[in-house]
């Protein structure tokens, strides 16, 4: 019988999976993977700032997420270029964070934990945390999914539709900041969009319609958490980083078969 701490650490692994799921299609369709970046890096300030003012490190994380991915939004809508204002949010954002890290007195911090994740860890609390923020950005993708996939194929279209592209924009930013402030206990804060962006690339070789894409990027981004699991316990490797190595492998094997079958209809 597994113990418990393994039970909570599937089930930690399947539910950050499944919440970056439907938001990592809209990542790689919108090319945004350093916005995620950017937001993702935020997250070990907003873990500084919570421990520092005694909130909880989920609020920290998701105030401070959200704040630079509108702060990323308006500068770029004011004439940046997206790749200079993203390079400068990222890794300002994570040294900020590492800086106000070391101001923390005590042995409150484990910032490898935070970096690279801590699954292993996971308490009944943070499981209520992940599955509660994963079914709140599962609620609102499936809410928005039409007017969000029409405004990412064409915003020009979607304003002709009735459909505002910069709501939607937003609503991605808030599903985003709540991937962030879930997966953070997972992954970590440097390997969160690589859990967005790997699963959901995996999937499109393979896919034929966007929900296929979408249940694909699931589907990939379980097999990834439960087979890292399984490599860090027979290995002993760090869980987060092996998560994101089964999906790098998943990733080369639908590359791969997406080229052979490719190759077959042609």
């Amino acid at each position: 019988m597994l113990d418990d701490f393994l039970v909570r650490a599937v089930l930690a692994a399947v539910g950050a999976a499944l919440a970056a799921a439907p938001l990592g299609v809209f990542v790689v369709w919108r090319r945004m993977a350093y916005f995620g970046d950017a937001t993702s890096h935020a997250a070990i300030l907003g873990v500084a700032l919570a421990l520092a003012l005694s909130v909880p490190v989920f609020a920290g994380t998701l105030v401070v997420a959200l704040l630079v991915a509108f702060g990323v939004a308006r500068l770029t809508g004011r004439g940046y270029a997206a790749d200079m204002v993203l390079g400068v949010a990222a890794h300002a954002a994570l040294a900020t964070g590492l800086v106000a890290a070391s101001f923390l007195s005590g042995p409150r911090l484990n910032l490898e934990a935070y970096l690279f994740g801590d699954i292993l860890a996971v308490s009944k609390m943070d499981l209520a945390v992940i599955w509660g923020g994963g079914a709140a950005v599962a609620a609102l993708i499936g809410w928005r999914w039409q007017a969000l996939l029409l405004s990412t194929l064409s915003p020009d279209l979607a304003a002709a539709s009735g459909v505002n592209p910069e709501r939607e924009r937003v609503t991605l930013m808030l599903a985003l900041a709540l991937v962030v402030a879930v997966a953070l206990k997972v992954v970590g804060a440097l390997l969160i969009a690589a859990l967005l962006i790997i699963p959901a690339a995996a999937a499109r070789p393979l896919s034929r319609t966007p929900e296929g894409m979408l249940a694909g990027a699931a589907t990939v981004g379980v097999i990834a958490a439960l087979g890292g699991l399984w490599a860090a316990w027979s290995l002993d490797t760090p869980a987060g980083p092996s998560i994101v190595c089964a999906a790098a492998i998943t990733f080369g094997i639908s590359a791969l078969g997406g080229r052979l079958l490719g190759g077959r209809g042609g």
